[in-house]
């Protein structure tokens, strides 16, 4: 099925790595031109980058200028923004063990980082009257969970906002909407100081076992691959889905039982 992302320029921040870099490879194998944001970069970046599809540019989303100095990188003529960067900590003290600068980087990071970086690449579609953005956001959104508390809240206003601007761009020819995964096999939950490890570390039990408990909660018993949350992104910023707008796709497993 052809995306009708040929020749498209996209931006996707959270790049370098899980499902930003899924993201990128993605968009790149459909023929689109992609401006990658991340603060490092990978060696599997590095060879899209090689094969002249792709470029890097070196930024830190939590701070407040990084929004601009990747809008400025990107030039003119963008055609898609991803905004996946995000960083889920766990919070094995629970919410009275949270600080308010904890509180504050999850919100930086999961929330305000997608607001800059459209705000910065917004009026460039609007100038064209195209323009599509898919917002990475988590089932968490809906499915509180007191161990990322400051996560799940970030979250839910990370879908609202795309939901709102959905509303208030629609019009002008801009389609806003959200992708919404569950556990992901990525280093967010299986990687060195991820979530299955640090709660392995709290209770005692295995980094495999927690993993194991949680792949168990779905209905398919397994994890989402990067590619798979890739490919619904993907398809919302393509041409397929081009009266599909304020939406948002979980892909979870079935993870989710309510309606």
């Amino acid at each position: 099925m052809d995306l009708g992302l040929a020749g498209k320029r996209a931006v996707v921040t959270g790049a370098s790595k899980g499902i930003g870099l899924a993201i990128v490879r993605g968009l790149v194998a459909e023929g689109a031109h992609v401006v990658a944001g991340a603060r490092t970069i990978t060696s599997e970046l590095s060879e899209l980058i090689e094969e002249g599809s792709v470029e890097f540019v070196a930024v830190d989303l939590s701070d407040a200028g990084g929004a601009e100095l990747l809008a400025d990188a990107a030039g003119s003529g963008v055609d898609i923004l991803v905004n996946n960067v995000g960083l889920a900590k766990t919070r094995v003290g629970g919410f009275l063990s949270v600080t308010d600068e904890q509180w504050y980087a999850s919100l930086d990071l999961n929330l305000m980082a997608a607001v800059r970086t459209t705000r910065a690449l917004l009026p460039g579609m609007l100038e064209a009257g195209h323009g599509t953005i898919v917002n990475t956001s988590s089932v968490n959104a809906f499915l509180a969970d007191p161990d990322v508390i400051d996560y799940s809240a970030a979250k839910a206003a990370l879908t609202s906002f795309a939901k709102s601007l959905s509303k208030e761009f629609g019009a002008r020819g801009i389609r806003v909407n959200s992708v919404c995964p569950g556990p992901v096999e990525t280093a967010l939950w299986l990687g060195e100081g991820g979530v299955a490890q640090t709660v392995a570390n709290a209770t005692g039990q295995q980094p495999e076992d927690v993993a194991r408990g949680a792949a168990a909660a779905s209905v398919t018993g397994r994890f989402t691959h990067p590619e798979e949350v890739a490919d619904v992104v993907l398809w919302l910023a393509g041409e397929r889905a081009t009266n599909i707008t304020g939406v948002t796709v979980t892909i979870d497993g079935g993870l989710i039982s309510t309606v």
